[in-house]
């Protein structure tokens, strides 16, 4: 299992940052060489349980026999790049997802959400003839200059800041032009006197919005939060976009729309899409996604991408979806299942620490808070969270081979692949571990 070449890799620098993306920057550094269903294995031949799953994508767990031979079928068959006019695989997939998701009438394809977060953007702005937008602090939006913006600021930025109030925007990233913060806006989760005011200007494009906010571990709506934000925006004009990267197909095949019963305008997929696979979604009503071939030129909004709806991508997405239809009530009720017993192994095991914590979670998705009430909004966790004790509550888990991602408040991802004996496993590790921790 031993695989020098990886390691002179990162040792020697030729990778700059160490990483193909930042985001994946941990420490101590590990380098991982396979995965399969729940596990992951290092070079070393070490195997994890992993509830970090790439940052969620892994709905069915890695290397889902169905979704691989689906992509294998396809390359066999040559189902290749064309790069020109159309294939019967993106109609199939596109007819899928309509299907699956109750307030989608059209949809593109991109190659992440990212690319499908930014087309939203131009899609709104052109259907508005407006330009601002509204972020919610804490959310994640993708990487594009536009949004990277008031990630997680520090505890420190919120001393003044009582509810009601527009965010001072943070840049999270260097090297971005001046003018992006134009017609920016940032604002806490669940504050409805900060989204009213802005919205009520009459100048908001669109708001953009995760359903259950996942970024920052699991912050759920307050009861008619999202009823909010519907009401509001369609008084003013302003295109609602459900940011469901995180949230789509985890926690419903129909998204996690489908549950609240609260139609976006705009809606936003990837991650567990393709189990894995890149892709990005972007759809919603048609006569906003009609923008992309509006009669008026000037009015039309370009969507291009060499690799949009790559064929091989597009089978592991048709794959996951029908699984997802077919088999639909079997694996989300396992996951459920498995959730409830992580969820109440995990309260009974640090019912009998002396710190507080809090555990959130959703379906399949969880998070343990050392805080001593579940969070409403990023600056609740700042505040609150013990986020050092946390880091090293992590790293001692990933040292006893249970992987979560070693970054404060990141969401814990169970897969249809898990068994009770690898949550039986964990919650066995997890108590060692916390008899360690002070």
């Amino acid at each position: 299992m031993n695989s020098p070449a990886h390691s002179r890799s990162v040792e020697t620098g030729s990778i700059a940052g160490g990483v193909m993306s930042l985001n994946r920057l941990i420490d101590p550094m590990r380098v991982f060489v396979r995965a399969s269903g729940a596990y992951m294995w290092d070079e070393t031949g070490k195997r994890y349980i992993d509830y970090h799953a790439a940052f969620a994508p892994y709905l069915l767990g890695h290397g889902d026999k169905d979704v691989d031979e689906a992509v294998i079928a396809s390359i066999r068959r040559s189902e290749s790049l064309m790069g020109a006019g159309t294939t019967p695989w993106e109609h199939e997939i596109a007819d899928l997802l309509v299907e699956s998701v109750p307030y989608l009438e059209q949809v593109q394809l991109t190659n992440s959400g990212t690319e499908a977060v930014a087309f939203s953007i131009r899609l709104a702005r052109a259907a508005t003839g407006r330009n601002d937008v509204v972020f919610i602090q804490g959310g994640y939006n993708g990487w594009m200059d536009s949004v990277a913006f008031n990630l997680m600021d520090p505890a420190s930025t919120f001393n003044s800041h009582r509810g009601g109030e527009e965010h001072s925007l943070r840049p999270i990233s260097a090297g971005m032009h001046a003018s992006t913060p134009q017609g920016a806006h940032a604002v806490e989760f669940n504050d409805r006197e900060a989204m009213q005011s802005l919205v009520e200007t009459g100048q908001i494009a669109a708001v953009i919005v995760e359903p259950v906010l996942q970024n920052i571990g699991i912050v759920k709506p307050q009861p008619g939060y999202l009823e909010f934000l519907r009401q509001l925006c369609t008084e003013h004009g302003t295109i609602l976009v459900f940011d469901e990267v995180k949230t789509g197909f985890r926690h419903a095949l129909g998204g996690y729309q489908s549950i609240c019963q609260i139609a976006p305008d705009l809606s936003v997929f990837g991650k567990a899409a393709a189990n894995g696979y890149p892709l990005g979604v972007v759809g919603g009503k048609a006569k906003y996604m009609a923008y992309c071939c509006h009669p008026d030129t000037a009015r039309r909004v370009l969507i291009a991408g060499t690799y949009n709806a790559h064929p091989f991508v597009v089978a592991a997405a048709t794959a996951t979806v029908r699984k997802l239809k077919e088999r639909g009530e079997e694996i989300y009720t396992h996951l459920e299942r498995l959730g409830e017993q992580m969820e109440s192994g995990l309260r009974a095991l640090f019912a009998k620490q002396d710190y507080p914590t809090t555990i959130v979670r959703v379906g399949s998705a969880f998070v343990v808070y050392f805080m001593d009430h579940e969070p409403i909004c990023w600056s609740d966790i700042a505040r609150h969270n013990d986020a050092e004790r946390d880091v090293r509550y992590r790293k001692a888990l990933i040292e006893k081979g249970v992987f979560h991602f070693p970054v404060t408040t990141k969401q814990g991802s169970i897969s249809f692949a898990h068994t009770q004996a690898d949550i039986d496993e964990t919650l066995e590790i997890t108590e060692r571990v916390l008899e360690q921790l002070n």
